[in-house]
């Protein structure tokens, strides 16, 4: 159980009692709360009746635990009144804008003007007092509250590209609504609904207490303060009991709310938090291995990546087959799609939620020499290679590095991490910038990431990445958003960095064939999660042993063909991948046989393999 989790022990089991007492309340043996004892009024504890009697003789815990009923029956039912009208109207502002917007979200904020006490008072001055009347009113009071949330979180999300591609699907918008945007802005709604809950409680207590909430003699907390007030002098602790459970029920629910929102929070999955994004630990992995002495970098064998829970057994990668020798450069090919970067953050331990190796082996050898398996590490085991035997370069630098901290403090976290002395850290920083090639480093390490220009904050990525001279380097395409000037410095500085270490390990993920010609040694073509060709790059690009590769080369530009080939079909999804060949379908040279069985993999010669049994009459 995570750090997280465990903080909603002592929350949950207070609000879970208060709810299952005053639930139970019809079957509990309690005194009736409207039977009085005229004698006996005023009267302290006693066995008969636990916290005394009241002003009429009534039992005080009968009534409390049935006042609680009440209590929470209008703080709950307001709640979820005003989540579902809130959370509607906040939904359709923020999806729909203009005018939309005007009526939904800003009309509901002219509430927000009129002081919450005033608002309540007037609705139930003019329905009249009583439960349903109070319930009107919370909820008129509190929808604008859920509909500001859900609106913000709306115009958030509506923008990502998930949501994009729904619409250019032409999905209906009530369906994005439901089915994509709302499961996105539940987290807090959830943690809004706790603070109404409790802020309820409040303006009820305060309605009844002036006589304009429940009726009596239906029992509340705010009716009890009420009659207690003017026996203060005589029965003190009459005031004492109701004040008590108003003020411990109110902080219990804020307690939760605290801890549900450090729970629910995607940012804190790293803190232990985040229970609806966390992954299940995985086993332990086997102790490491003395190494073989020609062992490779990186030996991936038969590696399997598939989705978890109900869809269990949706394989998005399967049968990889990758190795990585001291000093050499692999690089995965293939359409977007095709598992390239699922492959790489499975070796880092980085995979989306929901996503986990679930077979094969990714043999890692270390500097001393012995052998991890990546597919079996937990996260304690990946904290310990990362950075320092393990390290990535990602796409998106903008995205990678934190807008919140100068480069040179994300630089010396780095450092600080693989134990690298405090005081030579400010002037390796200037070293790693000044070996990406940033100009003027002394200054540019003062710099916020949104200071500097695409290509030097790639630059300051890669030098994040090489800052503690890892042996594997993993890039995930980290030329694709630069101009061509750009890129071609960013691959003249990994090649450099590779004649810097020559024992280096690189990874280079990327769809850009004449990226590959320039920096691979060897490559590894991927489709629709399978590894379908590697060899040697000029082997495999002289004479391809796939239909996939030879189309890939016919359809680039730089490959010297009179005429380009487009690739007919797109990669299939990972829920209808076609029987045997998964590319069989765009394949001109496929077969029957083809659709029967998936092929295995063919070696045409020493140090290649394909996965197809016409190799012979591709090229």
């Amino acid at each position: 159980m995570s750090r997280a989790a465990r903080k909603l022990i002592l929350p949950g089991i207070l609000v879970g009692l208060l709810v299952a007492v005053v639930l139970l309340a019809p079957v509990l043996p309690l005194a009736d709360v409207r039977m009085m004892d005229v004698p006996g009024r005023f009267s302290g504890p006693s066995a008969e009746h636990w916290l005394g009697q009241d002003e009429f003789g009534r039992d005080v815990l009968a009534r409390l635990i049935w006042g609680g009923r009440a209590s929470l029956f209008i703080a709950v039912g307001s709640a979820l009144a005003a989540a579902v009208l809130g959370t509607t109207l906040g939904l359709l502002g923020g999806y729909f804008r203009g005018v939309v917007e005007l009526v939904t979200v800003r009309a509901s904020e002219v509430i927000l003007c009129l002081p919450p006490l005033l608002l309540a008072l007037l609705v139930v001055t003019l329905l009249g007092a009583g439960t349903g009347p109070l319930i009107l009113a919370l909820t008129l009071l509190y929808t604008p509250n859920y509909a500001r949330v859900v609106y913000a979180a709306t115009l958030q999300v509506r923008s990502l590209d998930f949501v994009t591609a729904q619409r250019a699907m032409g999905a209906h918008p009530l369906a994005i609504l439901t089915r994509t945007i709302l499961p996105n802005v539940l987290p807090p709604l959830l943690v809004q609904m706790s603070l109404v809950v409790a802020s309820a409680m409040v303006i009820e207590s305060g309605l009844s207490f002036l006589g304009l909430g429940v009726v009596p003699p239906t029992p509340s907390w705010g009716l009890m303060i009420r009659a207690a007030r003017g026996a203060m002098e005589v029965a003190p602790m009459l005031l004492v009991w109701p004040s008590l459970a108003l003020a411990g029920t109110i902080l219990s629910f804020n307690l939760l709310c605290d801890r549900l929102q450090s729970v629910l929070d995607p940012r804190q999955i790293t803190a232990g938090g985040a229970l609806w994004l966390h992954r299940p630990a995985r086993k332990a992995a086997a102790a490491p291995q003395p190494a073989a002495p020609d062992a490779p970098l990186l030996r991936i064998r038969d590696l399997a990546i598939a989705v978890e829970g109900p869809r269990h057994g949706l394989d998005l990668v399967r049968r990889a087959d990758v190795t990585v020798l001291p000093g050499q450069t692999v690089a995965l090919v293939g359409e977007s799609g095709s598992g390239k970067t699922l492959t790489s953050l499975a070796l880092m331990g980085l995979l989306p939620d929901r996503l986990a190796v679930t077979g094969g082996e990714a043999l890692y050898t270390t500097r001393e020499g012995t052998t991890v398996d990546l597919a079996q590490l937990d996260d304690e085991g990946f904290r310990r290679l990362r950075s320092t035997e393990i390290s990535m370069v990602f796409q998106d630098a903008a995205a990678a590095l934190n807008p919140v901290l100068r480069i040179g403090d994300q630089l010396a976290e780095t450092l600080r991490v693989a134990g690298t002395p405090e005081a030579g850290i400010p002037a390796r920083v200037v070293d790693l910038l000044r070996q990406v090639g940033i100009p003027d480093p002394e200054r540019r390490c003062r710099a916020y990431p949104h200071e500097l220009s695409g290509g030097q904050r790639q630059r300051a990525m890669i030098a994040l990445a090489v800052a503690n001279s890892p042996r594997l380097l993993l890039a995930d395409e980290p030329t694709t958003a630069l101009d061509p000037t750009i890129q071609a410095q960013i691959l003249q500085l990994f090649l450099q960095l590779k004649r810097d270490t020559p024992g280096m390990g690189l990874v280079f993920v990327t769809h850009d064939l004449a990226v590959v010609a320039e920096i691979a040694d060897r490559v590894v073509v991927m489709y629709a999660g399978e590894v379908v060709e590697q060899g040697p790059v000029a082997e495999v690009f002289a004479r391809p042993r796939h239909p996939y590769t030879a189309a890939l080369i016919a359809s680039v530009p730089e490959g010297g063909a009179e005429r380009l080939v487009a690739i007919p079909g797109s990669v299939p999804p990972p829920h209808a991948m076609p029987p045997g060949c998964r590319f069989a379908p765009r394949c001109d040279f496929a077969r029957p046989l083809c659709e029967a069985a998936a092929p295995v993999a063919s070696a045409p010669a020493e140090g290649r393999s394909t996965r197809c049994i016409r190799w012979k009459e591709v090229t």
